[in-house]
Parts: structure tokens; sequence; C-alpha cells
């Protein structure tokens, strides 16, 4: 979109749509930048280009204040994230990352809630080599951050059989159509001779996106009913597979989810994806591209803070966004086909499908590390270095040990049973069905702790379930350390988001299957008010349910919160 074009929706371009014109198709001068040898940072504009590429810098804040008083530059390092899409990866690309996290990052490896591989830690000078490897395992990390299409969701659990595997290969297919097309990363990271100048060649570089981009980022997921485990109704664009008698037909289009606001303004606000029709499968990666162009061409460029999908829906009409489809295609979507979901969660331990098994593991908040008591990560490397199958990244931050045959089933069941690793069954169910962000110490956005102090709160949740006989009931429970809902909190039964450093507000009241949003319940509250809020709670939700009533929902009925199903009704 020209300037003329965006000054007429309300306001000049951003900062960042200037950084994106001048960059020369997302190089910039990040390349100069890494060479320099003087500072282990890198300069604001190149930082925000380098998301493109599948990278933030960031700097440790537990040392930030010490560094400081010593006249030292804060303690500079990179997170590395690699796109899987629909989360699967090789046994060789485990070990890769594996020894990357210990070779060049921090010894830990992050399972993130879009199915992606990070690493954090990695320091300046070893960015070039990081990269390199992780594109010789045949992975990558371009577009894996930066305002295009992130890492493309599907339901990762085999044991759907061949549906599960086709839905698998459509997603493969969105993230190839959707992927940057400029040789920028290939250039800087893989020594690829740069032939051409870019910008002498306008769209043709960039066919989808154009030379800007779109104004913010952009999420897809592919749901397989009756598990809503990728958060569909989160996401900028959901498909909903159509299955009849067994055989994939096609997929519901759902659009404008997005789980970002900003505290104290009103004008953000989470919301769900609404659903506008049904495609054919075979013409899901051309409704794709085109409902990625319409918000290229109509989204906000002025105000980052409005900028995703779900803001632009908000502000044209669902009925506008399907006539824009209907004419970018040149026919018609149809009507939505009925289906329906009833969990938003993963399915721990064995089972078996299309002549496999598949084992899922319970990863709390998707940290692969090795502690004195839990050897997690040199367990999966072990059990990778025999793996046949593959490895399953979930939605949930867990693993799944994907596509075991009978034979080797021994073998990965006797190093399971070798390290303790945990199938989930011996923790709660509110702990089988939490989720947190990495926050502190990394994240320069996190206002509060997420996933070093989940686990903790948890524990003394626990405690009071256990005394109300709640242990065994499934309730989505999630926590952020800012609001921008890298955990997806809105859609938490009982969420906490940080607003200050041990001081978190707290939400109640979403659907268990991830089709209504939470709401304010207390603002502004530590853990001591927490726990003395949620125990009354939790003791009228034991004494008072219904059969089957989820926590979400009875905390709706009996008037703690109001219902949301609409993002714009979440502050009121």
């Amino acid at each position: 979109m020209s300037e003329k074009d965006q000054v007429k929706q309300g306001g000049t371009p951003s900062e960042m749509e200037h950084i994106k014109t001048e960059s020369d198709y997302l190089r910039g001068s990040i390349m100069e930048s890494f060479e320099d040898r003087i500072t282990a940072s890198i300069p604001d504009s190149d930082g925000k280009l380098l998301k493109f590429h599948g990278s933030y810098m960031q700097d440790d804040r537990d040392v930030r204040n010490e560094r400081k008083q010593k006249k030292l530059e804060p303690a500079y390092s990179f997170m590395v994230r690699v796109r899987a899409p629909g989360g699967v990866a090789t046994p060789e690309q485990w070990l890769t990352m594996d020894r990357l996290s210990d070779e060049y990052g921090n010894g830990t490896l992050k399972l993130t809630t879009r199915q992606a591989f990070q690493m954090h830690g990695i320091l300046k000078w070893n960015m070039k080599s990081s990269l390199q490897a992780i594109n010789d395992s045949l992975m990558d990390t371009i577009a894996a951050c930066g305002d295009v299409n992130r890492n493309v969701m599907c339901n990762p659990n085999p044991d759907q059989s061949s549906v599960h595997e086709e839905v698998y290969r459509w997603a493969q297919q969105l993230s190839d159509h959707l992927t940057p097309r400029t040789r920028a990363y290939h250039e800087i990271w893989l020594d690829e001779e740069k032939v051409v100048d870019s910008r002498e060649l306008d769209e043709e570089v960039e066919p989808i996106y154009g030379p800007t981009y779109l104004p913010r980022k952009f999420k897809i997921g592919i749901a397989v009913p009756p598990s809503n485990d990728v958060d569909v109704y989160s996401q900028d664009l959901g498909f909903i597979a159509i299955i009849e008698e067994g055989v994939l037909k096609g997929f519901n289009i759902a659009v404008g989810g997005g789980m970002g606001m900003t505290h104290g303004d009103a004008s953000t606000y989470p919301q769900l994806a609404r659903i506008i029709g049904y495609v054919a499968k075979e013409r899901v990666v051309e409704v794709a591209e085109k409902i990625v162009t319409i918000q290229r061409d109509y989204g906000n460029r002025s105000n980052r803070k409005n900028a995703r999908f779900k803001y632009t829906i908000d502000r044209y009409g669902v009925d506008w966004v399907i006539n824009q489809l209907n004419d970018r295609l040149g026919w018609e979507i149809e009507d939505q086909k009925d289906f329906h979901f009833n969990h938003n969660g993963d399915r721990y331990g064995w089972v078996e499908g299309d002549g496999n098994w598949h084992l899922t593991l319970f990863i709390q908040n998707g940290r692969i590390k090795d502690t004195e008591r839990y050897m997690l990560k040199t367990a999966l490397r072990e059990i990778a270095n025999v793996h046949t199958g593959d490895f399953r990244l979930t939605a949930n931050q867990n693993v799944i040990i994907a596509n075991v045959t009978e034979e080797m089933k021994p073998t990965i069941e006797s190093l399971v049973d070798e390290y303790g690793l945990q199938d989930g069954k011996e923790n709660s169910a509110l702990r089988r069905n939490s989720m947190a962000c990495v926050a502190m110490p990394t994240c320069g956005l996190a206002m509060a702790e997420s996933e070093r102090y989940l686990p903790s709160l948890i524990d003394k949740i626990e405690a009071m379930m256990e005394d109300v006989g709640l242990r065994d009931e499934e309730i989505v429970i999630r926590m952020t350390g800012c609001p921008n809902g890298c955990a997806r909190p809105a859609l938490g039964e009982i969420a906490f988001i940080g607003k200050a450093p041990g001081k978190y507000n707290f939400y109640l009241g979403a659907g268990f299957a991830g089709n209504r949003l939470n709401q304010l319940y207390r603002e502004n509250i530590g853990e001591e008010d927490i726990l003395t809020t949620l125990k009354p709670i939790l003791s009228h939700y034991a004494k008072s349910r219904y059969n089957h009533e989820h926590f979400g929902d009875f905390v709706v009925r009996t008037g703690y919160v109001d219902a949301v199903h609409d993002g714009m009704e979440f502050h009121k």
C-alpha cells in the first residue's frame, strides 16, 4: 500500500514500515553489524530486521544491574527460533538442536507454543555457525519471527492415521508457499552470492508480500476435530479439518484471532477467530494466499498495536472480508460445515495409530534441560540416537516420540523407564494443562516472571485442589510475563498476565475447548492474594459444579465473570 493510501486509513507509516522499505528486502546492514567485533550487540534497526531471519537480540536481565554498576554493556545474546511446520522433526534434527544448544546456546532448548524450537544465549560471533548448522540439518529460521506468516501449526498426534498425515502435508505446503522469497537470509547466513540489486525487481522478489511485507506477524493453524490442541481460534487464519467417513474433504476457514494486547489500552484486546466459510482441501493454499494479501493491503501500518488482522476485520467487518476474499479468488467460498471440539490439550502416554506407537511426554513449560533429579535432555538425546520414527512438538509445549515401530517400542520404553520420563499421568490434571511463556530473564518485554514461577504457584494451587477433591479435574491454566499473549493466556480457564514484578492480572472463564475468552477478575495482585482469591472459588466449584461441567463454564454460570465471545467485550 502506498503512503498516500495509508494516510487515508488514519496515519503515516510507522518507523518499522520505513525500516522495511529501506532494508533491500530484509538485508539492511545485518551482515556488517555481525562482523563488528567491538560490541556484542547490533543496532536497533538491524535488530528489528533480524526478527525476519528468526532471531531476537536479548540480554540477561538477572545481571543487568550488576553489569551496569561495573560499567559493562548488558550481557547481550541472541534467541534463535527454528521453524518446524506441524512440529515435526527427525531424530537427526533433534540431535542437531541438542548439540547446538550445548555448543552455542545456554544448554537448554525451549519448545514453543507454536510447535517450534527456541535456543537462547547464542553469542553474536556464534550466530552464523549456528544458523548454518541448522540449515545443514534441513531446517531453517527464516520467517520464524517478523511481519510475515510464522510457523504453520497443525494437530501433531499421528494416532489419527492417514487423515493426520494429510493435514500435516497441507501445513507443509502452506508454510512453503508463504515463506518469503528474498535471498537475504541465504546471502547473510549461508554465504550465497548476491547476483542482482533486489530493489530493481520490486514485487518480483516478493510476489505475495511486496517490499514492506505485512503490517504485523501472521499466524496460521490447522485443527482436526474433536481436538482443538492448536487453539485454532487464536490464529490470524485457522483451518478446521472436515472429515467425512474417514476422508479429509476440506476445511472451514476461521479468521481474525489473536492473543496480544497492551495493559491500559482498551483499543487493544485478544480476539477469537470467526468462521467465514468452507473450502475444498485442494484450494486451501490459494485461499491462504489471498487472505494474507487482504491483510497486506488493508492492515494498519501506522500503529503497530492495532496492526494485527483481528483489528483489520473488526474495522471493516466480517462480510467485507468475505467479499474481499471472493473477489480476489474469482469464485465464492462455501458455507461452513458442521464440526465439534471437545478439548484443546494433549493426550499423554502411549497411543497406537496407523500400525505404529506414539508416546506423548509432559515437558513442563516446554523447557528441555537436565537437572540433578531429572535428566530430561540426556534422555531425549539417547532416544534420538536409536529412534527410527520422528519427534512431534505439540502446541502445548510437549513432545511426542512418534511412529515407534512395534519392534522398537521395548527399546524406547526401556529408556523412558531408565530416566523416569514423565508422560503426565504422575502429575495433577492442572499441571498437565499448564503453559507459560519464557519471560525472565531473557525476554525484554516481560514485566513479571512466568516460566520460572508458574510451577511453584501450581504447587500451592494443587494443595488447595487436593483438599477439595479436584486433583484429577482438567483445568486449563496459563501464565505470561506480559500481555503479548505468547502462551495464549486469554484462552486459559485460569490465567495470569504479568503486570509488574511479582504482580499479575488474574483472569477467569475461558472455554475448555478454546472457544471462549476469559475476563479480568482481579487486577495487579501477588501470590498471597491470588491464593486467597482462588481458594473459595475452587471450593465452590468442587461442591456445586454440574456433572462434567468444566471450571471455565462454572465460573461463568455462577457469575464470577461474564462470558466473552468477542474480544471487543473483553475489557467490559
